[in-house]
């Protein structure tokens, strides 16, 4: 059997989790099958299994002034991706980024379509601020080719209920597998190398994603400033702003604060791991969050977690028994547990261990790979 994968994300261009989804995921995969990837990119791996083809779109809409642009280039990509046999006995699209690629292949090939929702656009109207009337664009994608789509693949239950709520889709054709994590990779470890070389200070809580209104980072930083002054500290690794402003917005809150280290890129996976293992506790104050596989990477790493009840994080985070769950856009809230956890060791002690042990019984890519092989064999 082989899969055709079409993503916006592969390596070495990743910046969220959907693209770190699709990367293990194409790797568990090639253990048991034939995986061809079809990226936004240069990338080329022609002769591996995955075997990795990037496309760059057209030049033209890659710089574009206007901010709908990036969803002209993406539509450019997704033409690109047809135009060369589609040989996978399935289709299967990650992001609205390539859903009208799915689309087009369905219909031009007679293969069978899947598509994994990450997010959905009707809960992400912050959008509207990074595309402006692209917003319109990428929501008639993400509808038309989901409601065609033959399964449809959801992250958590939350979000196979948001799917049925807001999309003309029966549901058996919604099918729920979470996001996993490569338990061998994501472990704690006692190396500080990097830690050192940053000039991180002790102790810290840790904030790992984009700078994104979805991720809750203002929200974050107003509960950090509400502490009382003490030695803990914040570290803020976030970068892949969704535009220049919201950068700036960010940049303006935290200024001359000594007590926030922002580090305003995207950290090798080695350096995050490192971040996780040695914090005082991970903090996710998303206000939107499909599944949050962020925190599955943090309790893999033994990182106590404070995260918002929503979406796909209440199945991942056990309130109370892996870490603790707080109310969405509400610092006062979150600062409550941020100190509960913090200055209670062997709270922080049993997360630790209990998250690790969640992670391991319930979210490896290897469970993840045989339901997703089990899907397709059932669709074709």
């Amino acid at each position: 059997m082989k899969v055709t994968l079409f993503t916006n994300e592969y390596p070495p261009y990743i910046y969220g989790g959907a693209g770190v989804h699709v990367d293990y995921l194409s790797r568990y995969l090639a253990r048991i099958m034939e995986v061809e990837v079809r990226a936004f990119g240069d990338q080329r791996q022609n002769e591996t299994n995955p075997a990795v083809r990037g496309y760059p779109g057209w030049d033209e809409l890659k710089h574009g002034s206007l901010p709908f642009t990036k969803v002209l280039h993406a539509l450019s990509v997704n033409l690109a991706f047809n135009r060369e046999p589609v040989t996978g006995e399935v289709i299967h699209c990650h992001t609205w980024y390539t859903f009208f690629a799915g689309f087009l292949a369905k219909y031009l090939y007679g293969i069978p379509l899947v598509v994994t929702m990450h997010s959905l656009e009707p809960l992400r109207p912050w959008k509207e601020e990074q595309l402006q009337s692209g917003y319109t664009i990428s929501s008639w994608i993400e509808r038309n080719t989901v409601e065609h789509a033959d399964r449809v693949i959801a992250v958590s239950e939350e979000m196979k209920r948001d799917i049925l709520k807001h999309y003309a889709v029966p549901e058996e054709r919604v099918a729920v597998i979470h996001n996993g994590i490569d338990l061998e990779e994501y472990r704690p470890t006692a190396d500080r190398n990097f830690l050192d070389a940053e000039g991180i200070d002790y102790p810290y809580i840790l904030f790992v994603g984009r700078i994104s209104r979805q991720k809750g980072i203002f929200q974050l930083v107003e509960a950090f400033n509400s502490l009382p002054e003490n030695d803990l500290h914040l570290v803020l690794c976030a970068g892949a702003p969704d535009t220049p402003q919201i950068e700036q917005e960010l940049c303006g809150k935290i200024q001359g604060n000594p007590r926030i280290k922002w580090m305003n890129r995207m950290v090798p996976k080695q350096d995050v791991i490192q971040l996780y293992s040695h914090a005082v506790l991970f903090v996710c104050p998303s206000v939107y969050e499909p599944f949050g596989i962020i925190n599955l990477e943090a309790m893999a790493c033994k990182a106590p977690v404070v995260a918002t009840r929503v979406g796909g994080i209440k199945e991942v985070v056990v309130d109370g028994e892996t870490g603790l769950l707080v109310q969405p856009d509400d610092p006062r809230q979150l600062a409550s547990a941020i100190r509960r956890v913090a200055e209670d060791p062997e709270l922080a002690a049993r997360f630790r261990e209990a998250g690790r042990k969640r992670v391991e019984d319930h979210f490896g890519w290897d469970k993840i790979a045989q339901k997703t092989k089990a899907l397709y064999e059932e669709l074709i």
